[in-house]
């Protein structure tokens, strides 16, 4: 337990709970869309059920993850460089969360919207809960590739994996309310997952980069961040007070010596 003492480690789990939960909140949007086609009543414990499932895959995941990128043991060589099963799962991990962030970033760039559909009468619940299941699946690979890329724990990693998803399922609504009113943080999560996709790439290939790199590089662009959310919000109750400042001087002009 002599880990727990390690700032970086607590450093490392506070990161990964952030991250885990803003890239989560795509798939909350998602899961919204199908548990609307349940009817009211149903639609909470559609959501429980799905996400509870969810992360038991999760963690299931995870472990398999963590263990297999364990495997060092040399497997081929490509001109001077050594892959080892653990390289290659780097590698490929790696070049999704590049694939990933990089496919987000433009739909949002673009200002892209998911379109839903809207069928007639309500769907079978447990049909819903399956592709609420299915959904979160293809969403639980980039988080898990990012928690094992982010830290080196297991522990660590189920820990803020367990966080995560007791928040989305306690604050699903206020959290999406959040990011709709906020994009921009939905876009440096998403620059933090090049990043990670990288680092990762780079570990593949044999080169390592120190996670604490990119620890600092997070912490910064989330304090600018912060920054830029606190100027927006002086900037805006600012202009709320100029159409009263004008109305002032529209009945009373200055009379310029006159």
């Amino acid at each position: 337990m002599e880990f727990l003492m390690d700032p970086s480690i607590w450093a490392g789990l506070l990161t990964l709970v952030i991250l885990e939960i803003v890239l989560g909140i795509d798939n909350l949007v998602f899961i919204a869309i199908l548990a609307d086609k349940l009817p009211p009543k149903q639609r909470d414990k559609a959501r429980l059920i799905g996400l509870s499932l969810a992360l038991v895959m999760r963690l299931v995941l995870l472990s398999i993850i963590s263990w297999m990128v364990t495997l060092t043991k040399p497997l081929f060589t490509v001109w001077d460089l050594t892959f080892s099963g653990r390289d290659l799962i780097m590698l490929i991990g790696g070049l999704f969360l590049l694939f990933k962030a990089t496919t987000e970033l433009h739909e949002r760039l673009e200002n892209r919207e998911h379109d839903s559909g809207h069928g007639k009468g309500y769907a079978s619940f447990w049909v819903v809960v399956t592709q609420i299941v299915i959904l979160d699946a293809v969403f639980s690979l980039d988080a898990v590739i990012t928690a094992v890329g982010m830290v080196n724990h297991l522990p660590v990693m189920m820990a803020a994996v367990v966080i995560a998803m007791a928040v989305m399922l306690l604050a699903s609504k206020p959290l999406t309310r959040f990011v709709n009113q906020h994009p921009t943080v939905v876009v440096l999560c998403l620059s933090f997952l090049l990043m990670i996709g990288l680092s990762l790439v780079a570990e593949g290939f044999g080169f390592h980069i120190p996670k604490g790199y990119l620890y600092a590089a997070i912490g910064f662009s989330i304090v600018i961040e912060l920054f830029n959310q606190i100027a927006r919000r002086n900037f805006i109750r600012h202009q709320s007070t100029l159409p009263a400042a004008c109305t002032h001087r529209r009945r009373h002009p200055a009379t310029d010596g006159r």
